[in-house]
């Protein structure tokens, strides 16, 4: 079967990775274009064009496919090539460009898309940050067919996995992207002798997650100190929650809520208590233990490492927002 692969970040490099392995041929992949990345802002090319390219595949880089948008000549090349591929369907996961219906009609399967959460909940751009903001119990992948909806066609196969109290974006990340290449690999061998069957979402339980903002990073001290713990795990990697204290801002990247009583007197943010187990801070209702911290410039540090440098002592308050 000849497959199209669209994609960008690593989450969808896994599963190029899958398809690669057992043995689809891949006459082309569409990528992002190359952006500004690390301290000296150089272009780099996307973990799947990357990939893409260690094994031979050709790779295109439109910066739009509407071929009446600002770009018409990148959308133009792009339909030359996605023609000439012949491809049997197109394997689309985060790849950041809305298809227009000439591309989702383009294959003789149409378009399969690798969507990391159980739909319709968390239709959108960020469904495993917003999983795990919410504090829900369990997410998945579900393998879409794809219309022109914002993440509403017909699923194909959906399996789930259980969120830990511990997970971060970034965990439950790397299980989903495996997940999810395991998945694309059966659905398409299914679709190849014909057993795959289309089930339309249904219609109550529908949520959108909407794209992560620097903006959320900064931490309300005054919101429930569970709901404070949520966002630090949902947070990691991007946009790593913050939060300013005496005049420094520092990345929070792992807490828990904790056992500690909340003092009647204490203000929202300010430190209750220093132990090597973690900075006690008070929220809303509760106490927020933070574990791990980052320093500008710094790296992160176990919380016992960055008190032993940054002189942190009870009655310090953080600020209640503002990074």
């Amino acid at each position: 079967m000849r497959i199209i692969f669209a994609g960008t970040p690593e989450f969808a490099r896994v599963a190029l990775a899958r398809l690669a392995a057992a043995g689809f041929e891949i006459p082309l992949v569409l990528s992002q274009p190359d952006r500004p990345a690390g301290r000296g802002m150089k272009l780099q090319a996307s973990p799947v064009k990357q990939f893409a390219l260690e094994i031979g595949a050709a790779v295109a880089q439109p910066r739009s496919l509407r071929l009446d948008g600002k770009y018409p000549d990148d959308a133009a090349a792009a339909r030359e090539a996605i023609l000439a591929a012949k491809a049997d369907a197109m394997v689309v996961a985060a790849y950041g460009l809305i298809l227009p219906q000439w591309v989702l009609d383009a294959p003789r399967l149409g378009c399969l898309n690798i969507h990391a959460s159980l739909l319709p909940r968390w239709r959108g751009a960020a469904p495993i940050h917003r999983a795990v903001e919410a504090g829900d119990r369990e997410t998945g992948v579900t393998i879409m067919q794809m219309d022109a909806g914002l993440d509403t066609g017909d699923m194909l196969l959906v399996e789930s996995l259980p969120i830990a109290a511990s997970d971060t974006t970034a965990s439950l990340h790397d299980r989903l992207a495996t997940l999810g290449g395991r998945l694309i690999v059966e659905a398409l061998e299914l679709a190849a002798c014909g057993g795959l069957r289309a089930v339309p979402q249904p219609v109550e339980g529908v949520t959108y997650a909407h794209k992560i903002e620097k903006a959320e990073a900064a931490i309300d001290w005054a919101l429930p100190a569970e709901v404070i713990v949520r966002r630090i795990h949902a947070f990691d990697p991007f946009p790593g929650a913050a939060s300013v204290l005496a005049g420094e801002s520092l990345k929070i990247w792992d807490a828990s809520v904790s056992s500690l009583p909340r003092p009647a007197d204490a203000k929202s943010g300010e430190i209750v208590a220093v132990t090597p187990k973690g900075i006690a801070v008070a929220a809303m209702d509760s106490v927020v233990n933070l574990i791990r911290v980052q320093r500008p410039g710094g790296k992160r540090l176990a919380v016992q490492d960055f008190v032993r440098g940054a002189g942190v002592s009870v009655g310090q308050n953080f600020e209640a927002r503002g990074i």
